[in-house]
């Protein structure tokens, strides 16, 4: 199931795009969950990360789409956006928030068909893993072969990730019990690593982002062992 979320304040082209959508389900077989907003505050404010792609008009009555976009991205890394809009000058700073592509009003089926049809192909795979981190700044979706390990500090976790870090109060068994069948291992009591992140292995301890991860020593063995099975 996609999840799909179009922000039009005009009703005859969200109208408009809920008939393209259905038509486009019909010829291709996609499954596709669609969720209507009227603005873009409507999203961003209290936005939760749980879309594969936005459409999303850009000039709206009370926050326009760049504007939402900016405060989205700043949430959902991985989250799709694609404009509506007839003023091709904000084509540049779409680039600022990752933007996919635009479609340009009035907007023809065999476009809107196109496009949709490449942002669908850009998503993962069924088989890439997502985690939903909730810290006291938002709720952020970071997928799992970005992590390149977890952290225990007292009753907060530390995701250390390619997209820098993340905190969220939490307990390291919950995390681990989610991500040891996508390739994770506990070295030690605070740490939950990520195998394709380790770079080696010296002095007690696992590489892993120029960072050595002390493996305690009852947990030695059963470490390298995972870590030689991952790498096959």
């Amino acid at each position: 199931m996609i999840r799909i979320a179009i922000v039009e304040d005009e009703q005859l082209y969200a109208d408009q795009l809920a008939e393209y959508m259905d038509r486009f389900m019909k010829e291709t077989g996609e499954q596709i969950r669609l969720t209507f907003f009227r603005d873009g505050e409507d999203i961003a404010v209290s936005y939760k990360p749980e879309y594969d792609i936005i459409l999303m008009d850009i000039q709206m009555q009370f926050m326009d789409g760049m504007t939402a976009a900016e405060k989205i991205r700043a949430l959902d890394q991985k989250v799709i956006i694609m404009f509506i809009t007839n003023m091709m000058q904000y084509a540049i700073r779409g680039y600022q928030v990752d933007a996919l592509d635009y479609i340009v009003k009035p907007v023809s089926y065999f476009s809107f068909a196109q496009k949709l049809q490449r942002a669908i192909n850009r998503l993962p795979k069924d088989d890439v893993h997502a985690v939903t981190v909730n810290s006291a700044a938002g709720v952020y979706r970071i997928i799992a072969e970005d992590i390149y390990y977890i952290e225990s500090e007292g009753h907060n976790l530390i995701f250390h990730t390619k997209g820098g870090d993340y905190r969220e109060r939490g307990k390291m068994q919950d995390r681990e019990e989610e991500l040891a069948p996508v390739g994770f291992f506990r070295s030690n009591k605070g740490y939950l690593v990520n195998l394709d992140a380790v770079d080696g292995v010296q002095d007690g301890c696992c590489l892993v982002h120029g960072q050595k991860l002390l493996i305690a020593r009852a947990r030695k063995n059963e470490f390298l062992t995972a870590l030689a099975q991952h790498m096959g």
